[in-house]
């Protein structure tokens, strides 16, 4: 008797973008790049590409018509954009703390250090740096136990080195946490469809799930309730968010087993399209 082996995504995949449906295209650029620190890649009238120097876009804007404001649905909680240490951390706070921009907290969590603020329509921000994962608390089942303390904010602040001149270049996005309507399935999608393992999990409230070793790529939480209606499509808000797999022969590993699970997508321009459970576009994208 055989036991067949789960499938697990590549451990290098990660995070890539995400994109927003928003109602004021100027207004949101100039936030974006004014108050949080990336630039524009390119524009149009209708989308604005943003990022860090001349790299992949890491934030896509897209003006959409007579769009409805952010309700009670499922979709974006915060996208989190990772810095890469205490000291662009500490830049970034000490800029936040001078324009007066939108801070709404800022925690300690065991394996990262974060910021959060919200935009001018509404959308979650994360702005953080990992700890060094000799600091995780990592256990042998892999999962990996975060907790939510003040943050030491003088400390990040003392750890800048250098006046603010926008996220570097190592800037990514780290992870997406989405708000779902039902964790359970939630879990069933990420883990034994995509192959991404659970890393956190606070039963009822709350999943996380990474590929790799990683602490979380994906959050997702029912804090405003369960069973919520999905997106609709003028919603303001996440239009879609994607991952980038390491090779043309991991997303075709992908492709066969979405196939083998009887899981609708679309194959575009090397890119995989699927809806998950939540009604949550997602792309699945291949490093070129």
């Amino acid at each position: 008797m055989t036991t067949s082996i789960p499938f697990q995504i590549a451990s290098e995949t990660h995070i890539r973008l995400v994109a927003l449906n928003v109602a004021d295209l100027e207004n949101m650029t100039d936030f974006y790049t004014q108050v949080i620190g990336l630039r524009i890649l390119s524009q149009t009238t209708t989308q604005t590409n943003l990022g860090v120097l001349d790299a992949h876009p890491l934030l896509v804007l897209k003006k959409i018509d007579h769009p409805l404001p952010l309700t009670k649905r499922t979709g974006l909680y915060h996208v989190a954009f990772l810095v890469p240490d205490r000291g662009a951390l500490g830049e970034a706070l000490r800029h936040y703390l001078t324009i007066d921009a939108p801070l709404v907290g800022a925690s300690d969590h065991g394996y990262s250090e974060a910021l959060y603020l919200t935009d001018p329509e509404g959308n979650g921000i994360e702005v953080y740096r990992d700890k060094p994962m000799s600091e995780w608390d990592i256990r042998e089942n892999g999962e990996i136990h975060g907790i939510t303390i003040e943050m030491d904010a003088q400390g990040v602040i003392d750890a800048a080195t250098k006046e603010w001149q926008g996220f570097s270049e190592e800037t990514i996005v780290g992870h997406v946490h989405l708000k779902v309507a039902d964790l359970e399935k939630t879990e069933t999608f990420f883990t034994d469809v995509l192959g991404l393992s659970l890393k956190s999990n606070f039963g009822r409230q709350a999943k996380f799930f990474a590929a790799g070793t990683y602490h979380h790529h994906i959050g997702s939480n029912i804090w405003m309730g369960e069973h919520v209606p999905a997106m609709q499509e003028h919603d303001l808000g996440l239009s879609y968010f994607s991952f980038l797999v390491p090779t043309k022969h991991e997303l075709e590993r992908l492709r066969t087993h979405l196939i083998e699970k009887n899981i609708p997508y679309q194959l575009e321009n090397m890119a995989l399209w699927l809806v998950d459970p939540n009604g949550i576009t997602i792309k699945i994208d291949v490093q070129h």
